[in-house]
């Protein structure tokens, strides 16, 4: 198949959901993956990896360990998800995303072995979109010679199709409340799919947790003889500095004394959590004999980028997009905007999907913003413009309904003051869509 043969098929296969409904999770688990890659000859044992789940944060703290790792001078692989503009982003060896011409050659394999299973009646069903991007992930990186994998689960973590990866080291970023309908309605369930992940004796990092949230992850990790890293009794953190969005601060380790100044380039106070994440992961790979520098270390966490969080596009008016699609990130955002434009008015350009807590999300932040336009981004999973409406209208002071995002951002852009700012957040499909419309705006005023 060619490149866009691939990407429909792939497309075809329904919903980009990192892991099946309750249902077919306990029919199939993670049997389709399994026996793809052992058709394959286990790519992902290729290379050693890390393994990274969380509810928030797991994305920015494998772009810092993978920037870590470059850094120190591995052929690195990185595999994420989703994609914000192209579905190339999620397979990246050292920075660079797949090219359409390795994308397709190594869809057509990974299709062609889907066949054969099935045809055997090895297969009970065709494997989801997620599985299918997964085993590539896997071949791609082996076939670039990759030498180290950094790999974020797409949903949750014991079913998701990254964890028949045996890593060298885990990472559990902070737990919270989102995806309810598939992992659970307790911090304890959430946890305990997060856990999933854990391999017998292989260490686990783990975030600042909620106390109930920790006892899961300990007591599985106890269970397994794995070690906990925990992060906050691991360092110590001097003065956090902000400037202009981003933060800096001094961090001591407790038990050796060694220290760095992390200052990722990320804007949030939260990236110094998601930057230490990705800190323990690499002082514990160092310790182990992995030729990880300090000044890569250091270096990786300044040079680290991951677009569409808190990404800024321009200033005067200053224009800032960010995904915010679960209530612990609305928060995280709400704090940015309260640190960094108190006094200066916000446009809030908010669309979202339907399976999020949209009332709670709009409740943090409809509440500090000028103006809030409701739009729908271009998903079959996005909540009518209409519906949205009718759910959180009433969290703002003032709203108008836009339905086409792009038409949303230059209203927004229309009534903006140079000294205020317009953000777009909600959904991470809103993200892609407007920052690829940024991109042709950019390229036809340059005309």
């Amino acid at each position: 198949m060619d490149y866009q043969s691939s990407v429909r098929y792939l497309l075809s296969l329904g919903r980009e959901l990192a892991a099946p409904t309750q249902a077919a999770a306990a029919k199939f688990g993670l049997e389709n993956i399994s026996l793809l890659s052992e058709r394959l000859g286990r790519p992902d044992r290729a290379y050693p990896s890390a393994h990274i789940a969380g509810t928030n944060g797991k994305g920015s703290t494998a772009a810092f360990l993978e920037s870590i790792l470059r850094c120190a001078g591995f052929r690195t692989g990185l595999n994420t998800s989703p994609h914000l503009e192209r579905i190339n982003e999620r397979m990246r060896v050292n920075g660079e995303a797949i090219s359409d011409e390795a994308f397709a050659k190594t869809f057509t394999r990974i299709q062609a072995l889907n066949e054969e299973l099935l045809a055997a009646g090895k297969l009970r069903a065709h494997p989801t979109y997620f599985e299918c991007v997964t085993a590539m992930a896997f071949e791609y990186f082996a076939r670039e010679r990759a030498e180290f994998g950094v790999f974020e689960v797409g949903l949750g973590g014991r079913l998701d199709a990254t964890n028949i990866l045996t890593p060298v080291i885990s990472v559990i970023t902070r737990v919270d409340f989102d995806h309810e309908n598939f992992l659970g309605h307790s911090l304890e369930e959430i946890a305990g799919e997060k856990a999933g992940i854990i391999k017998r004796g292989v260490p686990v990092v783990v975030a600042e947790q909620r106390p109930e949230a920790l006892a899961v992850i300990r007591e599985r990790a106890e269970k397994l003889g794995s070690l906990v890293i925990d992060v906050s009794e691991m360092f110590e953190l001097g003065t956090v500095e902000t400037s202009r969005g981003t933060s800096r601060a001094v961090t001591v380790e407790k038990d050796s004394g060694w220290n760095s100044e992390i200052a990722p380039q990320l804007p949030g106070r939260y990236q110094i959590q998601n930057a230490l994440n990705a800190v323990g992961a690499a002082r514990w790979l160092q310790k182990r004999g992995y030729r990880i520098s300090d000044s890569a270390i250091t270096e990786g966490i300044a040079n680290a980028e991951w677009p569409g969080r808190l990404e800024k596009m321009q200033s005067r008016p200053d224009v800032y997009l960010d995904g915010a699609h679960n209530p612990s990130a609305a928060r995280e955002l709400a704090a940015f905007w309260k640190e960094n434009f108190g006094g200066r008015k916000v446009r809030l350009v908010f669309g979202a999907l339907r399976d999020k807590a949209v009332d709670e999300i709009a409740g943090i932040l409809f509440p500090l913003a000028e103006e809030v336009i409701l739009t729908q981004p271009q998903t079959t999973r996005a909540i009518s413009v209409a519906q949205l409406a009718e759910i959180t209208a009433h969290h703002a002071t003032k709203w108008k309904i836009v339905p086409e995002p792009e038409a949303a951002l230059e209203y927004a852009l229309e009534r903006t003051a140079a000294e205020d700012a317009v953000f777009v957040a909600g959904s991470l499909y809103l993200v892609g869509q407007l920052r690829h419309h940024w991109k042709n705006r950019a390229q036809v005023a340059a005309r």
